[in-house]
């Protein structure tokens, strides 16, 4: 290999969305590359990181709690970390990105308390991840998006092509990123959160734009 040539494809984590209405944090997309940067973390101001791939695990324990001698570390890590276990493909129940859906907004709206138990209190950028940040990180973050800057974002599509653009995805990759099937599991998913915000507020279930 060429030790001149650029590590990635594409950057390890890429700046999607700014200042977000209204959180005020900026939301990224990367791969297990950057996912595992924490200086390059940092650096971008990430607290907090979702992890979509069900085949990629991250361990940020950096103050453990675990025993001296213990094989897997557990304690307080550097990163807030959430889990949503996706397969970049077939075979994810229908319902999981509408749970991903509201993890992540979870991840947004969570107040942790004034407790030495939980040190990691500071609300910071969020990087959603996978393996490679192109196909599953992508629905997930455009669906997101699609939902909550909707005068932005009034199509589902108008979310994915913000995304894939920002992620610097080649045009010719787009067919599979997201994989079509995650495209029409996010769409389904879509319709859902509507109706569930509509029953959760008593109001008319917002339409999606064609």
């Amino acid at each position: 290999m060429d030790a001149t040539a650029p590590r990635y494809e594409r950057p390890p984590i890429s700046l999607i969305e700014s200042d977000i209405h209204p959180y005020g944090i900026s939301l990224f997309v990367g791969g297990m590359e950057g996912a595992s940067d924490l200086e390059l973390l940092k650096a971008n101001g990430v607290t907090t990181v979702i992890n979509c791939a069900v085949n990629l695990d991250f361990n940020y324990v950096s103050d453990p709690l675990s025993p001296q001698g213990q094989p897997v570390d557990y304690g307080y890590g550097d990163i807030r970390y959430y889990k949503l276990g996706l397969i970049d493909g077939p075979g994810n129940p229908e319902t999981m990105f509408v749970a991903g859906y509201y993890l992540l907004r979870g991840a947004l709206d969570q107040v942790l308390p004034e407790r030495h138990t939980y040190p990691r209190r500071e609300r910071g950028n969020v990087l959603v991840n996978c393996r490679g940040g192109r196909s599953r990180s992508v629905a997930l973050t455009a669906l997101f998006l699609h939902l909550t800057l909707p005068d932005r974002y009034p199509r589902l599509e108008d979310a994915l092509d913000h995304v894939r653009s920002q992620r610097q995805l080649r045009r010719d990759e787009w067919f599979e990123t997201p994989k079509p099937m995650l495209v029409e599991a996010v769409r389904r998913a879509a319709g859902w959160i509507r109706m569930i915000e509509s029953d959760r507020t008593g109001t008319a279930p917002l339409q999606a734009a064609v």
